[in-house]
């Protein structure tokens, strides 16, 4: 269906051939694709290749130690009560090395994984802790998902052995006074905030790999970056006149009662928010900045939708002098070319969010604008998965010296 709904699609001016609903660097999603074995430890895995993974080094010294242990790589899960936690927790019930031996609830202290998330009550999980009871002497690795401006000081008090993805905003931004304008108190970990690395892991997994504190992105920075930081090292937007217009599911709010979350406050509506104010500007523009190496400011409006997961980003940029809209989406094809979880749609499909539900892809396509000189970009994203957790999971596999995709093979749920 794919195939013949591309075929029907009015073809764009100079764009991509029409051959099925992805470019040609793709094929529709066919299910579990499966190559060679490859012996890890006491287990034989079947894993498709990764562009990241080197068959050389399927694990890092410790992983391997942990691995002919037999616990594989043993984890700790902090905020496990929150969305992105059972997030977590989801995608690692079908990873093989990655075995959950603490969990921490504060509020749930005590509790059965089960009962907070009866959707995984079929996991053999360990019994929620208070983050100050939570025994790290048997833990190699930890996803922190505790909220923003709790970490800092959490993280710091970790044993230094341990591999940390921090999913929380505490270390995206490298100037802690940049983080204290936006977030209103100082950088309480300022020692560590210079080793963090920022986990974009399709744009930075060679930083990522030798990391040891990596800075998970926000789901809106993630759905953004991906497509425009490619554009503005290739100089083939104009750097100014950026303007992204981006929707997101009730679950990027998080878990916690709000009063502006309620059923009866966003139902059969949307509405911006955080206007011009948005905690992810800072985020997104010093990873546009870097990619310029020059100072760039956009113009971003969030909204909230009424579903629960899901996000789109529409960006309408400028073409620089002698570039056109194809340029572009030929640029954004070779660079993903082969990359596992960044897909463009051909001709003139449009990314929906129902297209990546449950899923670590990122899926995206280029317009030509009616206004001359301007292109429209549009990409999504599952905000819990590729905007979190799944992210969190592709770049501890890279720390952990672990093929990159393994444990993220879900495919979008769809219908």
């Amino acid at each position: 269906m794919a195939s013949s709904a591309a075929a029907a699609a009015p073809a764009r001016a100079g764009l991509a051939p029409q051959n099925g609903i992805f470019g040609s660097n793709s094929k529709p999603f066919t299910g579990f694709m499966l190559k060679t074995a490859q012996q890890i430890g006491p287990l034989s895995l079947r894993v498709r290749g990764s562009v990241a993974s080197s068959p050389r080094k399927l694990l890092s010294p410790k992983a391997a130690a942990a691995t002919k242990s037999g616990d594989g790589v043993r984890i700790a899960v902090l905020g496990a009560s929150g969305y992105t936690g059972a997030e977590i927790v989801r995608i690692l019930a079908n990873h093989p090395q990655f075995q959950i031996k603490v969990m921490t609830a504060d509020r749930k202290a005590g509790e059965q994984f089960g009962s907070v998330f009866p959707h995984l009550i079929s996991q053999d999980l360990p019994r929620l802790v208070a983050v100050k009871d939570a025994d790290f002497s048997g833990v190699d690795a930890v996803f922190c998902c505790l909220p923003h401006g709790t970490t800092q000081e959490i993280i710091k008090g970790l044993p230094r052995h341990l591999k940390i993805v921090d999913l929380s905003a505490d270390f995206r931004l490298r100037d802690i006074n940049e983080y204290a304008e936006w977030y209103g108190h100082s950088h309480r970990a300022p020692e560590l905030q210079e080793e963090a690395v920022y986990g974009l892991t399709e744009l930075h997994r060679d930083d990522i790999r030798n990391a040891r504190l990596v800075a998970n992105p926000g789901c809106y920075p993630t759905s953004i970056q991906l497509p425009l930081v490619p554009l503005v090292k290739a100089k083939l937007i104009k750097l100014t006149n950026i303007i992204i217009d981006a929707k997101s599911g009730v679950s990027g709010a998080g878990r916690g009662a709000k009063e502006a979350n309620l059923y009866t406050e966003i139902a059969e509506g949307i509405h911006a928010y955080g206007i011009t104010s948005h905690r992810h500007v800072p985020e997104i523009e010093q990873g546009l900045t870097d990619a310029a190496e020059s100072k760039i400011t956009i113009s971003f409006t969030p909204h909230l939708m009424c579903m629960k997961r899901g996000m789109q980003s529409t960006m309408y940029v400028e073409l620089a002098s002698g570039v056109t809209a194809n340029d572009l989406y030929e640029h954004l094809k070779s660079t993903y070319e082969g990359e596992e979880f960044v897909k463009l749609l051909h001709g003139n499909n449009a990314p929906r969010t129902s297209h990546v539900a449950g899923s670590n892809y990122c899926i995206m396509n280029v317009y030509e604008d009616r206004i001359p000189g301007r292109a429209i970009i549009i990409s999504v994203i599952d905000n819990l998965v590729k905007g979190a957790s799944g992210q969190a999971v592709q770049n501890l596999n890279l720390m952990m010296g672990l093929p990159e995709n393994m444990g993220l093979q879900y495919q979008p749920l769809f219908p």
